[in-house]
């Protein structure tokens, strides 16, 4: 990180001011800012050995709302403009350059995804929705769109499942779950406060939390009983991008397919169903 930057004055103007683990935090930043932007708060703390606490409370002696807030100045003050759009790209990239980065990207990050995720964590989903009462999906923001079509593959199967984006909703559905019901989060970060609280009321009813996030130590991976992992990059300032949303809807299509196959018979039937139903929209 470079000296002129302006995260790094701030630091260092109130550094003699900080207590002893939150010196800890602004030594690693100092030195590892790169590091930093792809890491969850939970990772970040736990490589340095502090509470998730005095992170928040560094982001706030150096005049930030929070670790999101830290991330996107730290990514404004590191990378080029650029990365905004997409992280591997650059100005002078012709049209052909830029499709063949972009179609990389997006392949590895369903290749990654694939890697990451455990055989055991998606049988022990796929065993949970398919005998559930009822399945509550929960997601804000780009994820949100995620959640929607989650939403209709499962309708599609027959499944008793509903979604909604307003956080208001989603904390009456959450607390009117009891056991036998599922709660899936999707959030991209593991800490998006809303989706994160929403699975706290959720399994406080009683009900089987299922998360789909990129990051393995974060704030929604303490609260899901099983945790199915994405693997694509995305910076603060490439918030809500096509290349973690494709890894969202890969283990969403895999999720879909698996308990499909389950479900066998019931799925045909229900997927034939459901297309008569709409036949008529279309001419």
């Amino acid at each position: 990180m470079q000296e002129q930057n302006s995260v790094v004055l701030k630091i260092r103007s109130v550094y003699n001011s900080l207590t002893n683990a939150e010196k800890r935090v602004a030594d690693y930043v100092l030195e590892n800012s790169e590091e930093v932007l792809y890491s969850s708060i939970t990772e970040l703390a736990e490589k340095i050995n502090v509470g998730e606490t005095t992170i928040i409370r560094f982001c706030r002696h150096i005049g930030l709302t929070g670790f999101q807030d830290f991330k996107l100045n730290i990514a404004k003050e590191t990378t080029s403009p650029e990365t905004s759009i997409h992280e591997n790209i650059t100005f002078s990239d012709s049209v052909d350059v830029l499709l063949q980065k972009i179609t990389t990207e997006n392949t590895m990050a369903i290749s990654n995804t694939t890697k990451m995720l455990l055989v055991s964590e998606l049988e022990k989903a796929v065993d949970e929705i398919v005998k559930a009462n009822k399945i509550e999906i929960y997601g804000v923001g780009a994820s949100g769109y995620t959640v929607l079509d989650a939403k209709y593959k499962f309708m599609r199967l027959g499944l008793n499942v509903d979604a909604n984006l307003d956080p208001h909703i989603q904390a009456i559905s959450a607390v009117n779950l009891k056991e036998g019901d599922v709660a899936i989060g999707i959030s991209f970060s593991g800490s998006t406060k809303d989706t994160v609280e929403t699975c706290k009321l959720a399994k406080e009813a009683g009900a089987k939390v299922i998360c789909i996030t990129n990051y393995a130590r974060s704030p929604i991976t303490a609260v899901a009983d099983i945790v199915l992992l994405t693997s694509a990059k995305e910076t603060p300032l490439r918030s809500g991008a096509l290349t973690s949303k494709i890894a969202q809807l890969h283990i969403l299509d895999i999720l879909y397919t698996c308990i499909a196959v389950k479900m066998k018979d019931k799925a045909v039937q229900n997927l034939n169903k459901t297309a008569k139903a709409v036949l008529d929209k279309l001419y």
